[in-house]
């Protein structure tokens, strides 16, 4: 007579001893008490791990306004602060773009100023040709925002004005009485001085 045998259940063999030793159940009862007791066990720590978490303190109604009006004052300085740099790089962006041809409009000034001489000759001829030539040139620098600037009978302007020479006249004292060299404007900002003699007054003063 073979007596029945009692169900096998197998362990698997670990390397560590503090390694946990899952049983291996061969039948179902023995299975089910297996998941039994896990989800006993996950259910005991789910609820320490809420109880810790209402074990913390609950924030009054006076540090949560503390702590909005905090964070509210640095977002209005950080939106302020954001607004200032976009204002600022696009002012700085707007003058790179309106003073890129700067360093070209000087170079050219030397032909203007060849031109102011050419006309200065007693041939006829060559001055009509040349002043038609000033004429357009003149025109083209106007269309990139680059001028003349009048300095002659003025009253001097150290921004404008480069004084050379000091020479008695009529003319009330500190007022410009001749240029040498035409100074130029580029916009708003002046990119070169005028070249000027600038009246002292009468030799009696």
């Amino acid at each position: 007579m073979v007596l029945p045998q009692p169900a096998a259940v197998g362990f698997r063999r670990c390397i560590d001893e503090n390694d946990f030793i899952e049983p291996q159940c061969n039948n179902y009862p023995d299975r089910l008490m297996v998941h039994e007791k896990e989800e006993e066990f996950n259910g005991l720590d789910q609820e320490k791990k809420e109880l810790s978490a209402s074990d913390s303190p609950t924030p009054s109604l006076e540090d949560l306004k503390r702590d909005y009006d905090e964070l509210n004052d640095r977002f209005l300085r950080l939106a302020a602060d954001f607004e200032n740099f976009r204002k600022r790089t696009t002012r700085e962006m707007d003058a790179q773009a309106r003073f890129a041809i700067e360093g070209f409009a000087i170079e050219l000034l030397e032909v203007a100023d060849n031109f102011d001489r050419a006309l200065k000759s007693g041939d006829a001829t060559a001055r009509e040709g040349l002043e038609q030539i000033q004429k357009l040139f003149r025109t083209i620098l106007e269309r990139h925002g680059i001028q003349a600037i009048e300095s002659v009978g003025t009253k001097f302007d150290p921004v404008c004005h480069d004084a050379v020479v000091s020479l008695p006249s009529d003319c009330e004292e500190g007022t410009v009485v001749e240029e040498f060299t035409c100074g130029y404007r580029m916009h708003d900002r002046v990119i070169r001085c005028a070249k000027v003699a600038v009246s002292k007054g009468t030799e009696g003063d």
